[in-house]
């Protein structure tokens, strides 16, 4: 099989860009919605016990952890919505793009959780609805975050590389030049 010639784009960022922006917006709007129609106290069934909807405020990370530690987990998504954004700004492949546009849409979502809910500035809980089984409840930023990390293992496991190296063009896609 002959080897994949990678094909470039400088569009890579942008791209990364519009997914955070879209799972971001969507995270956003879902939790709007979420606060205003259910309650902490009553779950709707979707599929059964294997999915339902159910409002829940977390102070932790993911199953609760770490709930008197809210501080450490906004310095942390403030982190990786920086390093996120870094790797984002710099990739010229589509298929990174699409990771790291997942990652820092989820990131981004959840530290503007932790800055801005209450109970408090830095503090805040995030606000999570969707249930499965009775193991945990989440939101859209969590099945992006989910999503975002299946890619990057894949992406590493394939050795698909963020940018060209210095040898390659990084140009845009164009057209094959017929000499």
């Amino acid at each position: 099989m002959p080897a994949r010639t990678p094909k470039w784009t400088t569009a890579a960022p942008w791209i990364a860009i519009a997914i955070a922006v879209v799972v971001i917006v969507v995270d956003q709007l879902t939790k709007i919605w979420a606060e205003a129609s259910l309650t902490t106290t009553e779950r709707i069934e979707l599929v059964g016990d294997l999915l339902g909807l159910q409002l829940a405020y977390n102070p932790g990370a993911a199953f609760s952890i770490g709930e008197g530690s809210t501080w450490i987990f906004t310095i942390l998504s403030g982190v990786g919505v920086v390093v996120a954004a870094w790797f984002a700004w710099r990739t010229r492949s589509r298929a990174w793009a699409i990771c790291l546009g997942l990652l820092l849409g989820g990131a981004t979502t959840h530290f503007l959780d932790r800055l801005l809910r209450q109970p408090s500035f830095g503090q805040g809980h995030v606000v999570d609805f969707i249930a499965y089984l009775n193991w945990f409840i989440g939101n859209v930023a969590d099945i992006a975050l989910f999503a975002g990390a299946v890619m990057l293992v894949v992406l590493f496991a394939l050795g698909i590389e963020q940018r060209p190296h210095d040898d390659e063009a990084p140009a845009e896609e164009t057209a094959p030049v017929v000499e």
